[in-house]
């Protein structure tokens, strides 16, 4: 006889806590299991058993990760460690669990917060960043705290999110701990020099006057014991390539790939919403137009990250090429003594619109000059995976992993360029050859706990790919709740993404409803936003009657769009003003039931 899950009503967790907690722990071994026992014990206890009688009340340090591709994460566990090592009491908190309205409450804060988009925050960190930002933000004068942001040079608004948390914390009355970081994608020696400044300011302010002798040392409640291999980013798994199919058709002005990748037996586990990390290899031919207009030797021998590497090898597997930025022109410039690059690096607005339209090889023909094969090198970052959606579930595909690839192609002045990763999966990787990949987990995107809860589904273009992995895995459960896809696209005969499943699912009942956006294929656009103000009733009566909504594409334009179309149907339908039904959509995300996956 199976035993009955408690009843929520008795549990000091709500539903949709005790839903993230089934997910998260869905493919732990028992081993694993009896591990986070013990961890959340030691997390609840966090003075253990010590060698005298004194009690001292310890401050706890709020330690908020707003991450949009796992690095805030990672840097945040870092961080934590650290402090609990040195016997501190530190909750390390996913900003989108966070309850903001608490935050007056704090004594030491700290935001480890990514950039996304054009300068926005995390999705995760979105209802943070705009409590704070609204004029119900509270005094922050009993709080003090720290920021380090996580952003990307080759984006104008550089690591915005976190300069923004750091401005506002401080007009709130907060003070600093220390001055803000603002980190480049090579962030580690950086996070490393932070994270030892920051224990060492804290260690003494927190630490209790007699010292416990721990029970347990921080490092055994933090380090578990694995019974299998996991993949990450610096320990990928080498995969193999199944299937590249072109799914756009000849007469469309996007190629778009899905392409299907070999598990084989690794044991490499995800969840619908998770995305793939692809370390790719840059176009030989592109290495080798660089090396030509720059007048080097490509086996003249260069260090990259302490390793003496051939150039031509350290420039096709070790350094981007395809991405450039504002602080490589500017180096650049310098190197060449150009006055006209010199000049442009001066003007901030001229220098992102070249970054923007001029990628590092054409500024190099453009800019002639014949510097040392290290100092090339030295201009340059170091490569780093490009993260993709997953678009299949596996309990659908088992050993398989799906992506939905948009190929980045273009001209400039008739010379053909394409995008690092998805001219590489697309043009260069070929059937059964070997790929590097990781599984990059996204709580933040998942489906509802409740398989007959109806979902909402808005995603353009490639945004189309979670939710292809979300009908598969509520196909295979047999899960009673309604589905309704908004998807959008140039063309219904070209660029109808996936059309034969999605029919199929109509046809089957499992996508209860589907709304079509081709914006080209009459006089005036139209665009999924316009499709949800259409039907905004019925939309509200699914909010009304529990629905998730999920939104998945480009953050700048589409994903903007969608939210104020979301929150125009709100404050129609609901009866709200502005502000209300910010407030309202701040809650669904508080809820989640309301997410995003933009990029």
């Amino acid at each position: 006889m199976t035993a009955k899950p408690p009843s929520t009503a008795l549990l000091p967790v709500s539903p949709e806590q005790l839903s993230r907690l089934q997910s998260a722990i869905s493919d732990f071994s028992p081993h694993q299991l009896a591990w986070l026992s013990g961890y959340f014990w030691g997390m609840v206890n966090h003075q253990p058993q010590t060698e005298t009688s004194a009690v001292s009340v310890q401050e706890t340090i709020t330690l908020l990760s707003a991450s949009q591709t796992g690095n805030a994460r990672r840097l945040a566990e870092q961080l934590r460690n650290s402090l609990l090592t040195e016997g501190l009491n530190v909750n390390l908190i996913n900003a989108g669990d966070y309850k903001f309205k608490q935050i007056s409450q704090e004594r030491v804060l700290i935001i480890i917060a990514s950039t996304q988009g054009e300068g926005e925050p995390a999705e995760e960190a979105v209802a943070l960043y705009k409590y704070l930002h609204s004029k119900k933000a509270p005094s922050m004068k009993e709080t003090v705290y720290a920021v380090f942001g996580l952003g990307d040079t080759s984006y104008e608004n550089f690591c915005q999110a976190g300069k923004d948390f750091d401005r506002r914390l401080h007009e709130l009355g907060a003070q600093r701990l220390l001055d803000r970081v603002d980190a480049d994608v090579e962030y580690q020696e950086q996070a490393d020099q932070w994270r030892q400044q920051i224990t060492a300011i804290l260690t003494p302010r927190l630490s209790v006057q007699a010292k416990p002798v721990q029970a347990k040392s921080a490092t055994s409640l933090i380090t578990p014991a694995h019974d299998k291999q996991i993949y990450t980013k610096e320990t990928p798994l080498t995969a193999s390539l199944l299937t590249n199919q072109k799914i756009t058709g000849r007469g469309s002005e996007k190629d778009v790939r899905h392409i299907e990748i070999d598990l084989r037996e690794s044991g490499a586990r995800y969840q619908p919403g998770d995305a793939l990390g692809v370390w790719f290899e840059n176009d030989p031919a592109l290495a080798d137009e660089l090396i030509s207009l720059l007048w080097l030797d490509d086996s003249e021998p260069v260090n990259v990250q302490g390793k003496s590497l051939p150039l031509r090898e350290a420039l096709i597997h070790h350094v981007e090429l395809t991405q450039n930025t504002g602080v490589i022109v500017e180096k650049y410039a310098a190197l060449a003594k150009d006055e006209k690059l010199l000049a442009l690096v001066a003007n901030k607005p001229a220098l992102q619109q070249y970054v923007q339209t001029t990628p590092l090889v054409d500024m190099v023909r453009a800019v002639a000059s014949h510097p040392e094969a290290q100092q090339f090198i030295d201009l340059l970052r170091p490569l780093t995976p490009r993260f993709y959606s997953i678009s299949s579930a596996q309990s659908e595909v088992e050993n398989e992993v799906h992506i939905t690839v948009g190929v980045v192609r273009y001209d400039i002045e008739g010379r053909a360029r394409t995008g690092g990763a998805s001219g590489y999966l697309a043009d260069r990787l070929q059937e059964d050859d070997n790929i590097r990949v990781f599984i990059e987990p996204n709580d933040n995107f998942r489906l509802p706990a409740d398989p007959n809860a109806p979902i909402i589904m808005i995603g353009p273009g490639t945004g189309i790919a979670p939710f292809r992995a979300f009908l598969q895995h509520r196909d295979s459960q047999e899960a009673e709740g309604k589905n309704w896809l908004f998807f959008g696209n140039p063309h219904f005969v070209e660029d109808f993404l996936y059309q034969v499943e999605f029919q199929r699912y109509v046809k089957d009942g499992l996508l209860s409803r589907i709304d079509l956006a081709w914006s080209r294929d009459q006089q005036h656009t139209v665009y999924v936003q316009d499709k949800l103000r259409e039907q905004g009733e019925e939309v509200w009566r699914w909010i009304q009657d529990g629905a998730h909504l999920y939104v998945c594409g480009n953050a700048n334009r589409m994903a903007r769009d969608v939210e104020q179309a979301l929150l125009d149907i709100i404050s129609q339908q609901g009866g709200m003003d502005a502000e209300q039904a910010d407030e309202f959509l701040s809650e669904l995300r508080l809820e989640r039931r309301y997410q995003r996956d933009v990029y």
